[in-house]
């Protein structure tokens, strides 16, 4: 009797040892995959930067003022566009036409910014000479701030030469000078001298 308990006591010890055993082999793997998965390197992939690229100031400094929240002078990335500022200056007030500014056009660095009220009539050119469609004050149409709208009164412009024009400036940054038009599809020689007393940078 007393051999049959003691071979029973063994069965038990034994199987648990067993179940130990397979509990730590399976901590034990826990373990090690909590490891890999925290010391696994995180590989991080930068754009490699076009040899043609050409550099392009990292902020645009633009004076928001108008119908927004919080007017004043906002820096943004240079590639931003009208609705960031908008974002930027605290959105549009109650008063605000949000339809009187182009908010998918591109901000330019030095720009002033203007939100007119619901009824307003268009401003007049602010101090650096732009107006609200993108004109100077002497007539010219900026190449730098107009829109398809503007664009489009130029001679020999129309509405897929306009766009092509601020794709041009969307992708590009600034018109540097009168000569980038030459560019631009569909903008040749001759074109460019119907243009250049038109236009300015």
């Amino acid at each position: 009797m007393a051999a049959s308990d003691s071979s029973a006591s063994r069965r038990r010890l034994g199987a648990g040892a067993v179940i130990v055993l397979i509990l730590a082999a399976a901590g034990v793997t826990v373990a090690i995959g909590m490891f890999r998965s925290v010391a696994a390197p995180v590989e991080l992939v930068t754009p490699a930067a076009s040899p043609d690229a050409v550099a392009q100031p990292a902020s645009a400094y633009v004076h928001v003022h108008g119908a927004v929240v919080s007017p004043g002078l906002y820096r943004l990335e240079m590639d931003a566009r009208v609705v960031d500022a908008v974002a930027a200056a605290g959105g549009f007030t109650d008063a605000a036409d949000p339809a009187g500014v182009n908010l998918a056009r591109t901000v330019t660095d030095g720009e002033q910014l203007y939100v007119p009220a619901a009824g307003e009539a268009p401003p007049p050119a602010s101090p650096d000479g732009t107006s609200a469609g993108g004109g100077d004050a002497d007539g010219r149409v900026n190449l730098n701030t107009a829109d398809a709208a503007a664009l489009d009164t130029l001679p020999r412009v129309g509405p897929a030469l306009a766009e092509r024009i601020i794709a041009w400036r969307e992708e590009n940054g600034r018109f540097t000078s009168v000569e980038d038009l030459l560019a631009v599809s569909g903008i040749g020689e001759k074109m460019l001298e119907a243009l250049r007393d038109q236009v300015s940078v």
